[in-house]
C-alpha cells in the first residue's frame, strides 16, 4: 500500500525554517528534532533563501483543522523534548555567574536554540550576541598565560608543591602573580600535590648494646652548617625485594649529605651513609650525630667510627619518632613524591631514581618554606655570603 504524502501549513513551513537558523543544529539534527524527512526541510531552507517559501505547497489540498492541529502538536512535542534534555544537563549551573552560562551555551549551541537556553538559564540572548564578538579583557589573557606557567611549574616542581611554594617558582622564573590569583588557578586546573601514604617501622631496639644519651633533645633550630646530623633507615618496596636507605640530614640546611642504599639492612649501611656525608662536609670535631636506638646505629663498629670522626653521639629516647622528626619528615617528603609513585621493577631502577631526586631535585631545587623558599644548597650558599658580607 502507497502511502499518503505530507502535508504541511504555510505557518509550519516558517516556523520549522526559523527553527533551524535560530536552534545553530546542522539540517539533519533539526530535521529529526521536528520529525521531518531531511530532503523536506532542505527544500524549505533552500526555498526560504530565494524568497519562495510561500510558494512551496501552492498546489496542494489546504490542510483540515485535524492536520493543522497534528502540525502543532508535533511541533509542541519537539520543543518539549528539546527543553527536557536541555534541563538534564543544567546541574548545579544555576549557582554559577552570567559568564559561566553563556560559556556553557556556547558548548551546546549546535544541540539546543539559543533562544530556548537563553530562556532557561535566565539571561539575555541580545547579551549572549554580544558577548560572542566582545574581545577577550586583559585579565582573561594574563590569565590564559598564567594557567600555561602554572602548568609547567607544576611539571617542573614534580606535582609537588602547594600554592604558596609554586608562587615563588614563579617568581623564580620572572612571572609576576599573587599567591591568591596562583591558589585560584591551581584550583580552576584541578591541580593537586601527591598525597602522604602510610610507612612501615625499621627501627629495632631490642637489644642489649650501649644506648647513647639524648643530647639533642629536640634543640632543631641549628645556626651554622655541619653542627647537627640526624640519621635513620627507611624502605623502599621492589618488585625484587625490599631496598633498605641509610640517611644523614644537616639540621641546618635540611640538606642530606649523605646516604647509602642496600638490599640488607645492617651496620655497614649506616656507616657507609656516614662515611659518605663526612667525606663530602669534612666537619669540623665536635659535630652532633643524632640517630634512633636502632641496632646498627648502636653497633661498636657505628661508635667507634664517630669517635673516629670526633663526633658526638645522641639517641632518641625508646619509642620516641619525635625525637628524630627532620630525618622522619624527610622520609615522608621522598615517600610521598617519588617512592609511592613509583614502581621500581628492579633495586638498581630505585637506587638511580632515589639518587637523582636526593642530588638534583631536594638538595638543589626543591624549596622550603623555613628556608625562605630557597634550596637547601641555595641557603647555604646565600649564608656563606653573609658571612662573607659581613
Amino acid at each position: 500500500m502507497e502511502l499518503p504524502r505530507a502535508q504541511y501549513s504555510q505557518e509550519f513551513r516558517e516556523q520549522s525554517v526559523k527553527f533551524f537558523k535560530e536552534s545553530g543544529l546542522t539540517l539533519v539534527e533539526a530535521a529529526k528534532r521536528l520529525s521531518l524527512p531531511k530532503g523536506t526541510l532542505k527544500n524549505w531552507v533552500y526555498a526560504d533563501k530565494r524568497g519562495e517559501l510561500a510558494l512551496v505547497g501552492k498546489h496542494q489540498k489546504p490542510l483540515t483543522e485535524v492536520e493543522l492541529e497534528l502540525s502543532r502538536v508535533k511541533r509542541e512535542l519537539a520543543e518539549v523534548k528539546m527543553e527536557r534534555d536541555f534541563i538534564k544537563k543544567l546541574c548545579d549551573v544555576f549557582r554559577e555567574g552570567v559568564a559561566v552560562r553563556y560559556g556553557l551555551i556556547e558548548s551546546m549551541r549546535q544541540k539546543y536554540p539559543i533562544a530556548l537556553m537563553c530562556r532557561a538559564f535566565d539571561v539575555s540572548e541580545s547579551g549572549f550576541h554580544v558577548q560572542r564578538t566582545r574581545p577577550v579583557c586583559k585579565r582573561k589573557q594574563e590569565n590564559t598565560r598564567l594557567e600555561i606557567e602554572i602548568l609547567a611549574a607544576h611539571q617542573r616542581t614534580r606535582e609537588t608543591y602547594s600554592a604558596e611554594r609554586l608562587h615563588h617558582d614563579l617568581a623564580d622564573h620572572g612571572v609576576q602573580t599573587t599567591p591568591y590569583r596562583v591558589r585560584t588557578l591551581r584550583k580552576k586546573l584541578n591541580l593537586r600535590c601527591k598525597q602522604k601514604l602510610k610507612f612501615k617501622a625499621t627501627t629495632d631496639s631490642k637489644h642489649h648494646l650501649p644506648v647513647a644519651p639524648n643530647i639533642l633533645n629536640r634543640e632543631f633550630a641549628v645556626n651554622a652548617p655541619d653542627k647537627v646530623w640526624v640519621s635513620d633507615i627507611t624502605y623502599i618496596p621492589t618488585d625484587e625485594g625490599w631496598l633498605y636507605l641509610a640517611g644523614v640530614k644537616d639540621l641546618f640546611n635540611g640538606e642530606l649529605v649523605g646516604y647509602a642504599m642496600n638490599e640488607r639492612m645492617t651496620r655497614s649501611l649506616v656507616i657507609q651513609a656516614l662515611f659518605r656525608a663526612t667525606a663530602k662536609k669534612h666537619p669540623d670535631k665536635g659535630l652532633i650525630a643524632h640517630s634512633d636506638r636502632g641496632s646498627q646505629y648502636c653497633a661498636h663498629d657505628y661508635h667507634n667510627l664517630l669517635q673516629q670522626f670526633s663526633m658526638i653521639a645522641s639517641m632518641s629516647r625508646k619509642g620516641d619518632c619525635y625525637d628524630n622528626a627532620p630525618m622522619e619528615s624527610f622520609w615522608g617528603i621522598l615517600k610521598t613524591e617519588l617512592v609511592h609513585h613509583r614502581r621500581f621493577k628492579t633495586r638498581q631502577q630505585a637506587i638511580q631514581e632515589i639518587t637523582e631526586y636526593i642530588e638534583i631535585f631536594y638538595n638543589r631545587q626543591r624549596k622550603q618554606k623555613r628556608l625562605g623558599y630557597l634550596s637547601p644548597v641555595q641557603f647555604t650558599q646565600q649564608y656563606y655570603a653573609n658571612l662573607l658580607v659581613a
